[in-house]
């Protein structure tokens, strides 16, 4: 009588018991920052920002893995301004999403993936070759326009493994999934007029220097942001080389587009253009500093301009407090950008330079 009352006891607990699921890890950072920002137009601005990022992971078993962040994607960067009377409005969206399963050997994962496009900056010059607007408003290769602009992720497939010392990586990306353009007919039946490129690196070791060449190949027409209906190539590496307890970083990569059916403003023209980006880039302790050269040669019909871009990052990071917990951190940093761009048949070159004075105060928990 004892076993069947312990017995029925242990079903009536049982049937309450909630079903096994993934333990939920919740992290992030929250970030106020004061930007001082001059043109040369004379124009002078202060503005009080703030970020909130919230991450959340997820394992699975058995190397299933499901990982998200969320921010406003409501401005860039998630960056949001204080407005008047404090009327902004800050909504959290779903930012990045990817889940996949890591192997001893391969991984793959689907979904928004997370680029590091801010120490990698094949996809700046691959997406803002040319700048959209040449104003304080403009959009430019250098100054980490797909962290800002395109929020530093992209929907796609990954699929990693090692080959030979080092990792290789394949990612199907998808820039777009519009078989229309705006404002004009349907170009197609549309099953494979999306946008599509593939992703390619392979990251390796030669002694302590560390190589990482890379190319993206388009595989349909994407909608660029300055041209509609073109294919991009791009292709370079990243170095990194140990220096003691610094770092000393190089990038190189170059892009071009060779199209006989691309439009400009939604009218059909040919888009010939080829630009390359440079960066040098020292870590020493809290101080990172970069300079990236952009040089972008514009040939299309009624465009026949170079542009020119120089830009410098600095900063340097007071840690305040540091835990297990978390961090409390300081971070003064200086961004300038100068640009130029000449016009064939018009003397003299036209110039936009821009200067931001940052302080970020930052914690991550």
């Amino acid at each position: 009588m004892k076993k069947m009352l312990s017995l029925a006891a242990m079903f009536a607990v049982l049937s309450y018991a909630s079903p096994a699921s993934a333990e939920l890890k919740i992290s992030g950072d929250a970030a106020v920052r004061e930007r001082g920002q001059f043109d040369n137009s004379a124009t002078k601005d202060l503005k009080t920002q703030y970020r909130i990022r919230l991450k959340a992971a997820a394992d699975l078993g058995s190397g299933y893995f499901f990982k998200s962040m969320i921010q406003n994607e409501g401005v860039a960067g998630g960056w949001q301004t204080v407005a008047a009377n404090n009327s902004e409005r800050n909504p959290l969206e779903v930012s990045n999403f990817y889940f996949g399963r890591m192997l001893e050997d391969c991984h793959y994962m689907l979904g928004r993936l997370p680029l590091n496009s801010i120490n990698n900056p094949i996809f700046d010059i691959t997406l803002y070759p040319v700048p959209t607007a040449f104003s304080s408003a403009g959009v430019y290769a250098v100054d980490i326009p797909v962290a800002t602009w395109n929020y530093d992720r992209v929907f796609g497939f990954n699929y990693g493994t090692k080959v030979g010392n080092g990792d290789l990586n394949a990612t199907l990306v998808v820039f777009d999934n519009n078989s229309t353009i705006e404002n004009t007919p349907a170009t197609g039946d549309g099953l494979f007029n999306d946008g599509y490129a593939l992703h390619l690196t392979y990251k390796t070791t030669l002694g302590d220097v560390t190589i990482e060449p890379q190319a993206i190949v388009a595989l349909t027409d994407v909608r660029g942001v300055t041209y509609q209906k073109v294919s991009p190539n791009s292709a370079g590496a990243n170095i990194s080389i140990p220096a003691g307890k610094s770092k000393i970083g190089l990038s190189g990569f170059y892009t071009i587009c060779r199209d006989t059916k691309g439009q400009s403003n939604m009218v059909d023209t040919n888009v010939d253009y080829d630009g390359y980006l440079l960066r040098a880039k020292g870590e020493s302790g809290p101080v990172t500093a970069w300079v990236d050269y952009n040089r972008t040669k514009d040939k299309s019909p009624a465009a026949d301009v170079t542009y020119n871009n120089v830009f410098v990052w600095a900063q340097y990071n007071v840690k305040l407090h540091e835990s297990a917990a978390g961090t409390l951190s300081l971070t003064p940093t200086l961004r300038y950008r100068a640009s130029g761009k000449d016009v064939v048949g018009i003397t003299g070159t036209e110039k936009n330079n821009q200067l931001r004075t940052e302080l970020y105060a930052t914690v991550t928990f």
